[in-house]
């Protein structure tokens, strides 16, 4: 591209010299010789009025008198009605340009200049014209240069770009080059790229979370299954197929759950339900998990609450907090409804250390941990209440009280009237 423009650059300053240089040569000799012309014109005319003067005043004419009134490189020759012709200067040879003036006296002169005088002008002339077409011709060459770096850095730095955006790098460079439509690219490139980083971000953040809220299910779910390949009583076995059923459920729900929280995590399907059918649900599958580990888990508060959200995401949001009490709590860990204004509340705490000091308010940031854990269930469990229209928060550091707030109240329906814009 650089070759191209500084040729195509040069081309053009090359036909622009051509048809003004040659023009301006054209119009210069013709000039010069013109003006050549009216010098020798002039210089007779003057010879014949120093005659005039000199015969009129009886005085003599001789070359001597003359030599100084003639231009060096000229010649003269007066011819004076009964004198012998006086020559003055050098007869030219070759190709000469001449004047012939007649004066009041009868006498002629004759000025004659060698035409070389005017070649050696017009050589000057195009020497200079020359010069100056060779200075257009380095200044347009390193113009050319000047405008194809210009152009072609940025549209290399812009390929660079695009192939690292090909490449899995997605950082935006928010370089800019002073050229608008280099620049219009350079902001869709950067765009592209924040979308591209936004992406990625998701489906990794899909694949944690699909990886953590996955992992209890499936083991719950292997425990069935174990269950019923040890046992031959066919009661037994009905028993825990209805309950690895019930888990496959739960399982599906998780999995949709997560599918539409990555699309928009804004989009629930809140409906009014029984918190009791939840809080019963969790408690039997987390005892075998707190008897094995020697501990108890238990529930108590106002029953018979109802409440506004997913059934499906709020169980994932107690199961994530009594998870976290089974790996970093202690002692017994309780399930405490109650109601507060127009939220039903279920408080989660255990007899454990608590939260450490130094995680505070940051124990819902992902990747954030007391342990060697992954650090996701909590922001996992704050996004899912969040998306439901409710809310997670931490109680009390010391020990750990986690309360999820729940509205009671289903939100209005939107009409048809909410979609009209209001006319003023």
């Amino acid at each position: 591209m650089r070759r191209r423009l500084i040729q195509s650059t040069l081309a053009v300053v090359l036909v622009v010299i051509a048809v003004f240089g040659v023009s301006l040569v054209i119009v210069e000799s013709r000039t010069i010789s013109n003006s050549a012309q009216e010098r020798v014109d002039s210089e007779a005319v003057r010879l014949v009025g120093i005659v005039d003067t000199r015969l009129l005043g009886r005085e003599d004419v001789t070359a001597e008198i003359l030599r100084d009134q003639v231009t060096q490189d000229r010649y003269a020759v007066i011819r004076i009605p009964g004198q012998q012709p006086i020559a003055v200067g050098t007869k030219p040879g070759g190709d000469v340009i001449h004047a012939e003036e007649r004066g009041e006296g009868g006498e002629t002169v004759r000025v004659e200049e060698p035409r070389s005088t005017i070649t050696r002008e017009v050589g000057r002339t195009l020497l200079i014209i020359g010069l100056v077409a060779l200075l257009a011709v380095v200044a347009a060459v390193l113009l050319a240069i000047r405008q194809a770096n210009k152009l072609a850095s940025p549209l290399t730095d812009l390929a660079e770009t695009a192939e690292r955006l090909g490449s899995g790098d997605p950082r935006p460079r928010h370089k800019r080059y002073g050229v608008p439509e280099l620049d219009r690219v350079a902001d869709v490139l950067d765009s592209s790229a924040e979308r591209i980083a936004r992406m990625l971000t998701a489906e990794r953040r899909l694949a944690a979370d699909a990886s953590h809220q996955l992992r209890t299910p499936l083991t719950a779910l292997s425990m069935r299954l174990e269950e019923i390949t040890l046992t031959d009583d066919p009661d037994t076995v009905k028993e825990e197929a209805t309950i690895a059923l019930t888990q496959v459920e739960r399982l599906t729900d998780v999995v949709q759950r997560l599918l539409t929280n990555a699309r928009d995590p804004r989009t629930g399907s809140a409906v009014s339900f029984d918190l009791d059918e939840v809080i019963q649900q969790q408690l039997a599958e987390w005892r075998p998990a707190y008897r094995s580990a020697g501990r108890a888990i238990v529930s108590s508060g106002k029953r018979h609450l109802r409440a506004v959200g997913t059934p499906g995401a709020v169980a994932q949001v107690l199961a994530a907090l009594i998870e976290n009490s089974l790996m970093h709590g202690g002692g017994t860990v309780a399930l405490r409804t109650r109601v507060t204004g127009n939220q039903a509340v279920i408080e989660v705490t255990d007899e454990g250390p608590g939260v450490p000091a130094d995680l505070g308010a940051r124990i819902f940031e992902r990747t954030i941990s007391g342990r060697n854990s992954t650090g996701i269930g909590l922001a996992v469990a704050r996004d899912l209440a969040e998306a439901d229209g409710g809310r997670l928060e931490m109680l009390q550091a010391q020990p750990a009280v986690f309360g999820l707030f729940l509205s009671r109240t289903a939100p209005r329906k939107r009409t048809p009237q909410d979609e009209e814009p209001m006319v003023r």
